[in-house]
């Protein structure tokens, strides 16, 4: 185990920076304000522009350089009032990327710039770093063509998954890989081990975000380009990962959750309902279901899958498990769980059919006698990759599946209702775990 203390610029302080620049053609320097200047992904900023005409038309323009090296932005169009000043949480957009009153639209609305490569998707690879991105004001309302224009104004924020204090330790015991977030102080805090989808890549930053408030997470990696042919979710690979985070001095053993999206939700399920040693106090699946292949690899799964193409030549994959089976072998037995179970859903999920699972889910659960474990949050015109708030949204993008096959994959949604979903989902998976994890915990001891 490697350990290595991070220490990120500090998280929450508000800042007013102006980066002005005179315009020939106008009498006025404009004067951006951002705040705070640096905050966590998940937090709100304010976005005021003073000192411009009264009724003047502006841009307002958020762009981003990804660590792919691609160009993502998002901008609205607005009129000054009568002061001369534009306030973003407060008036409504007339056009651009997003429309009406949208605090955090310059972010959510995010896309790639014309002339980008297809099937691009913004995902943050490296949490040490933080996500910079450029807001700045142009005069008119403005389209296109922005790096061709000199801006009025231009204000660089920060946007971190990790908060200040926050330790990333790798983790290569006994098997497992991954890497832990620790949140400073003494603890023990409450746990949560995290898992993404059918991807080999390991995905660090929900985990991060996590430990910034306050919880021990580890983000587990259980799929490697060498493994994945022989995987098999029956396995004790996540029990172990389990116990290792437990096991943990930081940790408070008793309160550990499991949290799972897409295929780490089937895993999620799977270990709740069937494990002897792993006894998450709570547990939370995002955009999965219950519906496996009983003793199937995860590329004989995948492999199984009744796809079709929709007529954009994206893949589709919500069919796969429909209609849902009734033989009760070839489902996880949702009934066995003790212990209460968020399940987040989108209704424009193209990718798994979740609405379908989850109406079984309530059944099989209503029939054992612990449906009232169960807490469902469905989001009409959400599509399936339900992140932390105000990640752009991503219709569909390009996709290696397990057979080393190049697609477009269709997730769905649509961008407004999409963003509100994460925005809304996130809010509430924080309090159920805030409320299964730290409730009843005695205060620490004073040293």
């Amino acid at each position: 185990m490697s350990q290595s203390i991070v220490s990120s610029p500090k998280i929450n302080v508000s800042s007013d920076v102006s980066l002005r620049r005179s315009a020939s053609s106008m009498a006025v320097c404009p004067v951006l304000s951002v705040q705070p200047i640096r905050a966590l992904v998940d937090e709100k900023f304010q976005i005021v522009v003073r000192n411009l005409h009264p009724k003047q038309e502006v841009t307002v323009h958020s762009l981003h350089h990804s660590e792919d090296k691609d160009y993502w932005e998002a901008f609205g169009h607005y009129i000054s009032d009568e002061n001369g000043t534009v306030t973003v949480m407060e008036d409504a957009s007339r056009g651009g990327t997003y429309t009406g009153t949208e605090p955090m639209g310059l972010l959510w609305s995010l896309r790639s710039i014309p002339g980008s490569r297809h099937g691009l998707r913004l995902r943050k690879r490296s949490v040490l770093s933080p996500m910079v991105v450029n807001i700045s004001v142009y005069k008119g309302h403005m389209n296109q063509g922005f790096s061709e224009e000199a801006a009025l104004v231009t204000v660089v924020t920060e946007r971190w998954y990790l908060a200040p204090g926050v330790q990333r330790v790798d983790i290569r015991e006994q098997g497992v890989k991954g890497t832990l977030f620790i949140p400073p102080g003494p603890g023990p805090f409450p746990a949560v081990l995290d898992m993404w989808g059918g991807r080999e890549r390991l995905v660090e930053y929900r985990a991060a975000l996590l430990a910034s408030h306050g919880f021990v997470a580890l983000a587990l990696q259980y799929l490697s380009m060498k493994e994945e042919r022989t995987f098999d979710i029956e396995t004790g690979y996540f029990e172990m990962a389990y116990h290792i985070l437990q096991s943990l001095p930081q940790v408070s053993s008793d309160r550990v959750a499991v949290l799972g999206l897409s295929f780490g939700a089937l895993v999620t399920l799977t270990l709740a309902a069937y494990s002897k040693t792993a006894k998450p106090r709570c547990c939370v699946c995002i955009s999965g279901s219950h519906v496996h292949p009983v003793n199937k690899t995860l590329f004989e799964f995948q492999s199984l899958a009744k796809s079709r193409i929709d007529e954009n030549n994206h893949l589709i994959w919500r069919d796969f498990i429909l209609p849902i089976p009734t033989e009760p072998d070839l489902k996880v037995d949702v009934g066995r769980i003790k212990c209460p179970l968020l399940v987040v859903i989108a209704q424009d999920d193209q990718s798994s059919a979740t609405v379908e699972s989850t109406e079984d889910m309530e059944q099989i659960m209503e029939r054992s006698g612990n449906r009232h474990l169960l807490t469902v949050l469905s989001y009409p015109d959400a599509g399936h990759l339900i992140e932390p708030p105000y990640t752009p949204h991503i219709r569909f993008s390009n996709f290696n599946t397990q057979d080393n096959k190049k697609v477009i994959m269709l997730w769905g949604g649509q961008t407004k209702p999409h963003a509100d979903a994460q925005e809304d989902a996130w809010e509430k998976i924080l309090l159920f775990l805030q409320k299964h994890l730290y409730q009843d915990i005695p205060p620490a001891a004073k040293l």
